[in-house]
């Protein structure tokens, strides 16, 4: 009998001594996707509600007052909500794509059993997983060195490439590519680049796929860059907009002279906390909207390696 067989022979007998163990299994999953799922909402309920109700009865998941004035508002700041979008937009698609390259090429160097470096460059991936230069040291190469300060190009390139992401192409390339499939290409005179991407990426959509939502969702939810590297607001991305609404009220606000709006009118009317968790909406839509297109090969990307039978 194969071990999957014994497996689902096993399972069979739990569930006749446990007859509801499926149910409070069921009941698990429901609780934990209601954990996931209550927050959004809650944030959701909170932009649509006005600030006058927000301050007398607090947060609540159904509103108090429903009230659109914070998309309102955020449709009225359409230069710098645009421009922060297209920032966002930019660096996830670029940094994406160059992510993608750069991650499945070394994974793919990384798992040719010949290649003679193959050991020393795996302990150099691996070592920064554990251990790394630290901030300070990454800053001043990055702003220093490199003179990536105030570009766009250190929202991407810092987050270009991690030691996980290589491991796991690795791993695919490994376990799914047969080496015979590369030697016949060879003995057919095939260059390593021409084997690379005619023959490998074409078959491995799962990896590409679930590095791809790796980095996109990194590039798309990240603001810590732009804390670090960029003073110009208008390099900007939606995440860091956020972040400067939720530690300064008065962001927006900052524009008002250009608008022929006074600072102090504009910041008297300004939805505050409302117009903090409609940006918060704005952010997750995308990515909540791309996420089920991408689920199968997502979730077949991560399994790779798992033990079979």
């Amino acid at each position: 009998m194969s071990s999957s067989a014994k497996f689902e022979s096993g399972l069979d007998k739990f569930n006749r001594i446990r007859p509801g163990t499926n149910v409070v299994f069921h009941l698990i999953f429901i609780a934990l996707a209601l954990l996931c799922l209550i927050p959004v909402l809650v944030v959701l309920s909170i932009s649509l509600t006005s600030e006058d109700a927000i301050r007398t009865s607090g947060y609540r998941l159904i509103p108090a007052a429903f009230s659109g004035e914070a998309y309102q508002y955020i449709a009225q700041q359409g230069t710098m909500i645009t421009k922060a979008l297209g920032i966002s937009v930019l660096v996830t698609g670029v940094g994406t794509v160059l992510g993608v390259m750069l991650t499945t090429s070394m994974g793919y160097v990384l798992s040719r059993p010949n290649y003679k470096l193959k050991g020393l460059l795996t302990w150099i991936v691996f070592i920064p997983m554990v251990f790394n230069g630290g901030l300070v040291s990454s800053y001043y190469i990055n702003s220093n060195v490199l003179g990536l300060k105030d570009t766009v190009w250190a929202l991407i390139l810092p987050l270009a490439v991690s030691s996980f992401n290589v491991i796991i192409c690795k791993t695919f390339f490994r376990s799914t590519i047969p080496d015979a499939l590369i030697e016949s290409a060879e003995i057919d005179g095939s260059s390593q680049l021409r084997i690379f991407f005619s023959i490998v990426l074409p078959i491995s959509l799962p990896v590409l796929a679930t590095i791809g939502l790796f980095l996109c969702f990194t590039y798309w939810n990240d603001w810590f860059q732009s804390m670090l590297y960029i003073d110009n607001q208008n390099l900007y991305s939606l995440q860091a907009l956020l972040n400067s609404l939720m530690t300064n009220v008065d962001a927006l606000a900052k524009n008002a002279s250009s608008m022929g709006i006074s600072y102090a009118e504009l910041v008297a009317t300004m939805p505050k906390e409302s117009a903090r968790m409609a940006v918060a909406i704005v952010i997750v839509v995308p990515v909540a909207v791309a996420y089920p297109f991408f689920q199968k090969y997502f979730i077949t990307g991560l399994t790779v390696g798992a033990v079979k039978g």
